[in-house]
């Protein structure tokens, strides 16, 4: 029997809600690029969640895609875009940003998260400096719901955040590639709506949240990125099939099945936290969300890689290694089970 896999939440291929609607549809001619009437009715849906009912709604196939356009398309060519040590676009993307032509300008972090302070004494660091016009300009804020580290930003956090942002008078752009775990977690106090009203734009993630792929960019001011749609094609990004994700996105977005989603997830990490807390195992660092990071020494790391698969995190200095448990959408209480008898 294969080993129990949580090495990622995007392990799956997509919900049999998402399969069935692109059965009944797959014959259907229509037109291309998104201006398909099964996109259209995905905007407006994602619009009325949002409650933003001129914000522009594009989909794009993957979050590093979608990250690369929406920070190439927001930045001057001489501005960067600042992110924690451990954001995904600061590590996880090979560079991708740095490829287009900006720099990832990174900050400290605590659980994962950015401080408004911190955005602040990068701000008026860069303004006070004498030398400024030798450095790359700080131009954008990059943020992600949930973290690397599975943690969320509290309403509070991400209101002082989008204070400073406009402040100094830069957008705030929100990574969510994990959104549907981050809305259906009981720890969670931020909704779509609080994202419109405090963001400059986000994307809803698809592909780690129930579909086979894609991400739905929000911009909740209209016409705020000019031509985007011609630089989403500059990059690579645009999908002929765009009524692919169109129908994705539109079935996420009927009788609430996108945050249902996500509270599978939430109830079988929260399962498999308890079973580990019992058996004497130690988390990481905290997370409420579907991904969990325990620490693990040798011994167990040896014992528990013969017997499930888990994602490498990270290698500490005292020489424990740190271990990543992702559940997803689909992951059963079954399975959830099956990892349990390995610990």
């Amino acid at each position: 029997m294969q080993k129990p896999a949580f090495v990622s939440d995007y392990m799956e291929g997509a919900h049999p809600a998402i399969l069935q609607r692109l059965l009944e549809t797959n014959l259907e001619k229509t037109a291309g690029y998104g201006y398909d009437e099964y996109s259209e009715a995905a905007r407006k849906k994602i619009r009325e969640a949002c409650g933003a009912p001129d914000a522009d709604v594009f989909f794009l196939a993957g979050g590093t895609q979608t990250n690369a356009v929406m920070i190439d398309s927001i930045l001057r060519p001489y501005q960067g875009v600042i992110a924690v040590t451990t954001g995904h676009i600061a590590g996880h993307e090979a560079g991708a940003i740095e490829y287009g032509g900006h720099k990832v300008l990174v900050a400290e972090q605590t659980d994962g998260k950015v401080s408004a302070e911190s955005i602040d004494r990068i701000l008026r660091g860069y303004a006070e400096d004498e030398n400024h016009e030798h450095m790359v300009m700080p131009g954008m804020v990059y943020l992600s719901q949930p973290t690397e580290y599975g943690t969320l930003y509290s309403l509070a956090e991400l209101q002082a955040i989008s204070g400073v942002c406009k402040e100094h008078h830069i957008p705030l752009y929100l990574d969510g590639a994990r959104l549907a775990y981050a809305l259906a977690c009981p720890a969670n106090d931020v909704t779509l709506r609080d994202l419109a009203a405090l963001c400059d734009a986000f994307y809803i993630g698809g592909t780690k949240c129930g579909a086979l792929f894609g991400e739905a960019v929000v911009i909740p001011r209209h016409d705020y990125i000019p031509h985007l749609f011609t630089i989403i094609k500059q990059h690579g990004a645009l999908l002929a099939k765009g009524r692919v994700a169109g129908i994705q996105f539109d079935t996420l977005f009927t009788d609430g099945l996108y945050e249902r989603l996500g509270k599978t997830a939430i109830e079988a990490a929260d399962r498999i936290r308890r079973a580990l807390a019992e058996k004497g195992y130690r988390e990481a660092f905290p997370s409420p969300t579907n991904q969990i990071f325990v620490a693990l020494n040798e011994k167990q790391l040896a014992a528990l890689s013969e017997r499930a698969e888990l994602a490498f995190w990270e290698k500490r200095e005292d020489g424990d290694t740190v271990m990543r448990i992702a559940t997803s959408w689909a992951t059963t209480p079954e399975d959830a089970d099956r990892l349990i008898a390995c610990l």
